[in-house]
């Protein structure tokens, strides 16, 4: 495989983070570790009150952040008291950087380093409502794969988050299908984020299902959401992929809050988000999945976790950046 690992996960594993000081739901204790799988970015986040000119310039204020899907839900899960453990693929050049940013997190890292590639840039446009438009370079995220897994991350695991920034891509689609097999052989359950509607277009909503099939959560937003239901309404559409797949759909409406959708075709439950000043937009969906496995791996029911989720995605919003401040 080009552009091998210098240097494998199992070296990351030793990084652990700091405890974080936020409780869990209901002050219960939490029954183990988080594995989450995917991707790693530095964002690029250019806030302009303006729309963009085009061929001149727009001013903006402009901010480096830690980013990455997959990282940012390990750094909420961690931010809500969850022991939690990254798997992603970084440049080299900028791995040490990354490392300590997770362990100041409470994330503990396993950071394969690509000699080759740099790590992941996104360049996230945010205009004054808050929305953000994302430019995205996957670098290293993209050769993510078999080669950078250790079924040791799974010793003490009980419950595996993977992105769906990992079945954009070739070795992605072989490292979660690897994931799914050995933890249906070990019976811990796992969760997927569809990661984002335009290349979840391209991949296809069949190819999409067949990758994730056994997965027991899947936590889309509305537009993804209508993309693998099939249907206009987020709801019906959220009712319809739960009944297709025998999961547990957890519809993010941003601030309709979110929806969940059980396999029988009813709706668990709607759990209404707080209100935020929103600043940027950019990883509120990560926030909520992030606080929510946290709050399942209490024993919390799915509607006060999706509560605990709308909490985190509210505070998301309102900085600049997909990490918690």
């Amino acid at each position: 495989m080009s552009g091998q690992a210098a240097r494998g996960p199992e070296a990351g594993r030793a990084d652990a983070g700091s405890p974080a000081a936020v409780p869990a739901v209901g002050g219960r204790a939490f029954t183990g570790r988080l594995l989450v799988v995917g991707d790693l970015a530095t964002d690029v986040v250019a806030v302009h009150d303006h729309p963009l000119a085009a061929a001149t310039d727009t001013a903006a204020h402009v901010v480096l952040r830690p980013g990455g899907a997959a990282a940012n839900v390990a750094a909420w899960a961690a931010a809500r008291g969850a022991e939690t453990t990254l798997l992603a693929r970084v440049g080299a050049a900028t791995a040490e950087q990354h490392r300590t940013e997770l362990r100041r997190a409470g994330v503990r890292a396993a950071l394969s380093e690509d000699p080759d590639r740099p790590t992941a840039t996104v360049v996230c446009l945010v205009d004054a409502t808050g929305e953000r438009t994302m430019l995205n370079d996957r670098g290293a995220g993209a050769a993510l794969g078999p080669a950078d897994w250790d079924e040791g991350l799974l010793d003490d695991a009980v419950r595996v988050h993977l992105s769906g920034y990992l079945l954009f891509s070739a070795p992605g689609r072989d490292l979660a299908a690897l994931i799914l097999a050995e933890c249906r052989a070990r019976s811990v359950p796992v969760s997927v984020d569809p990661a984002s509607a335009g290349p979840l277009a391209h991949l296809g909503p069949q190819t999409f299902l067949d990758l994730v099939h056994g997965a027991d959560v899947l936590l889309p937003n509305q537009d993804e959401a209508r993309l693998l239901g099939g249907h206009a309404d987020a709801e019906t559409a959220g009712l319809r992929l739960a009944q297709r797949t025998g999961a547990l759909v957890v519809v993010k409406r941003g601030p309709d809050g979110v929806v969940l959708c059980r396999p029988d075709g009813t709706v668990l439950g709607r759990v209404p988000a707080p209100k935020a000043k929103v600043v940027d937009t950019t990883g509120a969906g990560d926030a909520f999945a992030g606080a929510f496995l946290a709050a399942l791996l209490t024993g919390a029911l799915p509607v006060p976790a999706a509560e605990a989720g709308c909490v985190a995605a509210a505070r998301c919003v309102t900085h600049p950046g997909a990490r918690p401040t």
